[in-house]
């Protein structure tokens, strides 16, 4: 289907995504779309840099007439999120996204679709190869590794960029202009566990809690979405209360950044309590379903005997591991005080690995006050210290502090109204922007971040409006024919 997508307008911007889309890039594994930038701004005989850490950066000279003007960084992230359904059969490290028009949207078939950030890749693409597009002096700035850790805003060194303004394009509303947003820590519980034996009298089974929508756990933290760990934590809880289950491996969930979708469990259940126990996983799977209806509407709990085999964990490990994911903090920990809507400070309870021994628990802390960001994170730290974990905080960056008299931010506003006959909505937004890291190496930089409609991110349920695309192609060309002076 990527033919159709290249007939698409913009044709610029739409082909240079299909390229991209071809390209694997998940993130920590960049070495493909690092060397393609490469490769595409050598061929257009600009300035081309790989910095130590990996970013690449292409410098192209103001268009004539332009000379004048501030020189402005464009800024996306190369690395995309790699997600897929159950039933899926995909390879990301070696196949292309496979796009499908459907309406006025494009999305992928059972992946993610990668517009998150691919459509602002290659918005800057179009820009930088294009003859007849007026601009200014542009630095194009593609970070890796944003998904995972912002190790590439993160190692950004400052000198390497002399613009005054930057054009992060990696929001997900066609209204929005962007100006702040959270930091973010990850926070990582890990341990040892000792096994035993399974008595007789035990069968086998698998629990799957699966079709929960998903999503950004910032940008859709606040839509009280289920979170799959959650879930299945509390029917393992629950039936062990009254029932001898006794569990082998809990796997669920899988990137920081992604509410968790899907849950298994390997557990074992006592025999002459099977109908009870079947009877009870019913019973709180109606009440889940029906809690979760708006939404999670495709949300599926199973119960189904399997001939796994392999040791349990001792009963009071197993109740304390339960205990401390239960009482994990997961979503909404305070909304903002001082800007209405805003989620302030959360955390997605990201991965749950408990097999052969060992367990993993991972957790994306968020917050747009720093203090309170470390607050949380103490709490996480009390909840798994007290089961005997060792908890580790990395990869914490910093959140980014509005300027709404910055001159872009007020010009941005104004040609929004002019453009579209509405006000934008001038806000801050509770995902991780790499914006904030910049800054500290580049504190006089004036920075703002727009982009197209794309939803469900970061699941396989992503997808991007083609009008709005089209919206904010217009808005971006007409952003640089207005770029203030030196």
């Amino acid at each position: 289907m990527s033919a159709a997508i290249r007939q698409l307008e913009p044709k610029e911007l739409w082909n240079y995504f299909a390229d991209l889309n071809a390209v694997p890039r998940a993130s920590k594994k960049e070495e493909q779309v690092i060397a393609f930038m490469m490769t595409f701004g050598e061929s257009l005989g600009l300035q081309t840099i790989k910095d130590e850490i990996g970013n690449v950066i292409i410098k192209k000279p103001a268009s004539s007439g332009m000379e004048d003007r501030q020189t402005v960084v464009m800024q996306s992230h190369l690395d995309m999120v790699h997600q897929k359904n159950n039933d899926t059969v995909f390879d990301f490290a070696t196949e292309g996204i496979k796009m499908i028009i459907n309406g006025d949207w494009v999305e992928a078939e059972g992946t993610t679709l990668g517009a998150d950030n691919g459509l602002g890749v290659a918005t800057i693409m179009a820009i930088l190869a294009s003859k007849d597009i007026e601009h200014p002096p542009i630095e194009a700035l593609f970070t890796i590794d944003e998904e995972t850790g912002m190790t590439g805003a993160l190692g950004l060194k400052g000198g390497l960029l002399s613009g005054t303004i930057m054009l992060n394009l990696d929001t997900e509303d066609d209204r929005e202009l962007t100006i702040g947003c959270a930091g973010g820590v990850d926070v990582t519980a890990k341990g040892d566990y000792e096994l035993m034996d399974i008595i007789e009298g035990f069968e086998s089974y698998k629990i799957c809690v699966k079709g929960l929508s998903g999503g950004h756990s910032g940008m859709d933290i606040h839509k009280g979405k289920g979170n799959a760990n959650k879930l299945m934590n509390r029917l393992l809880y629950t039936c062990s209360k009254d029932f001898d289950l006794r569990i082998v491996s809990i796997d669920g969930g899988g990137l920081r950044n992604a509410i968790p979708r899907e849950s298994n469990a390997i557990v074992y259940l006592k025999k002459d309590q099977l109908d009870s126990v079947k009877e009870r996983i019913e019973y709180l799977s109606t009440q889940i379903q029906d809690e979760h209806q708006t939404t999670d509407p495709e949300l599926q709990i199973e119960l189904t005997q399997t001939e796994a085999s392999g040791k349990v964990l001792y009963p009071l490990f197993q109740n304390n591991l339960m205990r401390a994911i239960y009482s994990c903090p997961n979503g909404i920990y305070r909304m903002s005080p001082d800007i209405d809507g805003l989620v302030q400070t959360s955390n997605n309870l990201a991965r749950v690995l408990v097999e052969d021994g060992k367990y993993e628990i991972l957790c994306l802390t968020r917050s747009s006050v720093d203090s309170e960001k470390e607050d949380l994170a103490n709490a996480i730290h009390s909840t798994f210290n007290m089961l005997g974990a060792k908890v580790n905080n990395g990869g914490s960056y910093p959140g980014w502090t509005p300027k709404p008299e910055a001159p872009i931010i007020k010009m941005m506003s104004t040609l929004y109204e002019e453009l579209f006959n509405e006000s934008p909505h001038v806000n801050a937004c509770h995902a991780g922007l790499e914006c904030g890291i910049i800054g500290t190496n580049y504190p006089n930089m004036d920075m703002i971040s727009y982009g197209p409609n794309i939803t469900g991110a970061h699941s396989p349920d992503e997808r991007t409006q083609i009008s709005s695309v089209q919206k904010y192609w217009k808005y971006t060309k007409e952003v640089l024919k207005r770029v203030p002076k030196v």
